[in-house]
């Protein structure tokens, strides 16, 4: 495991991995911000979003809170005719509406992806290796460390960008309004408040990157194993990266469910003027969710996570090998004739 994972990051630089990660995190929101575009489409169809009130766009990478300003005013959910299905919704939003549509949610999509996830992917390696010197290069603790370490860090970092990120696209501020607004908002509540919802945050992402990490790395050295093969190619790593994101997506989904719960709730509170209800910790949320709808209330929407984990973890984590493999060859080719 520890071998084969450090093979390409011996050659590679701190840049180099923030590139190859970089790279990853856009040609994964290619990829999968239009399949959520049509299902968020097919949602809104079958229950329209009313006035102020929010739902959760994401696309296996980030999670953005959505603020309806009206029943159709945004790309993401307006309604063009009625779609049959995926398929259906596919071909008629092309056909209606041009292809760019279906990548209407990506600006906002890079915007906080980019930065999460060179954060992330650099830290990670970059701990892998600071541990392998301590602990040795077998240790199967390592990506366990290292991947919740580094989430632990990536979320810390980016939870009031998002916050913030949120408030510009609700209310159109301009960065002096910003400034005002957040001002007051710390001013009042203090520092902690550009934090809120950090808690369901964690509590979904690090178990998730923990897990993720550690089945990767395992299915990775498996598989390389059984072809023979120094490095992890292109189809290794895609492969183990969707079995080793599907295994934590569903293990996590009580606390992705209970996450989706408390964005909602709070920003339908300020939108709509509603007091903050008193069941706001993680754990109450959970409770009122299983008497509500019982423990399969946790695991609700597990397919459509699925399809967009699976998908996302294996793009994510395959181009960003293969971005270090080019790397590394380069570095090498570079050494060699100087």
């Amino acid at each position: 495991m520890a071998e084969m994972s450090g093979s390409n990051l011996d050659k590679t630089t701190i840049i180099q991995q923030a590139i190859a990660s970089c790279c990853g995190a856009i040609i994964t929101s290619l990829f999968v911000t239009p399949l959520d575009v049509i299902k968020t489409r097919l949602q809104a169809q079958s229950n329209p979003f009313p006035k102020g009130k929010c739902f959760v766009y994401s696309n296996g990478l980030m999670d953005h809170i959505c603020v309806c300003e009206n029943g159709d005013s945004k790309a993401w959910y307006k309604k063009t005719g009625h779609f049959k299905g995926t398929l259906d919704a596919f071909v008629k939003i092309i056909q209606i509406e041009g292809i760019k549509s279906l990548w209407s949610g990506l600006p906002p999509t890079l915007i906080m992806a980019l930065p999460t996830t060179v954060i992330y992917f650099t830290c990670y390696d970059q701990l892998s290796e600071a541990l392998k010197s301590r602990l040795g290069k077998d240790d199967e603790h390592i990506p366990v460390l290292a991947g919740s370490l580094s989430r632990f860090g990536s979320v810390t970092v980016v939870s009031p960008l998002e916050l913030i990120r949120t408030r510009m696209q609700y209310r159109k501020l301009s960065y002096k309004q910003l400034y005002t607004c957040v001002s007051s908002k710390v001013a009042i509540d203090g520092w902690f408040s550009l934090w809120r919802g950090w808690t369901s945050t964690v509590l979904r992402d690090v178990p998730f990157s923990a897990m993720y990490w550690y089945n990767y790395e395992r299915f990775k050295k498996m598989m390389c194993k059984e072809a023979g093969a120094h490095e992890p190619t292109f189809f290794i790593a895609f492969t183990s990266g969707a079995a080793s994101g599907s295994i934590a997506a569903v293990i996590t989904l009580p606390f992705d469910v209970v996450k989706t719960h408390r964005q909602t709730e709070l920003w339908e509170s300020e939108t709509l003027k509603i007091p903050q209800r008193d069941c706001t910790s993680t754990w109450a949320v959970m409770k009122k969710i299983v008497t509500k709808n019982g423990i399969t209330g946790l695991f609700a929407g597990i397919i459509p996570r699925l399809f967009k984990v699976a998908p996302a973890c294996a793009i994510m984590i395959s181009t960003y090998e293969c971005g270090k493999s080019f790397f590394s060859h380069l570095n090498e080719k570079m050494d060699q004739h100087p």
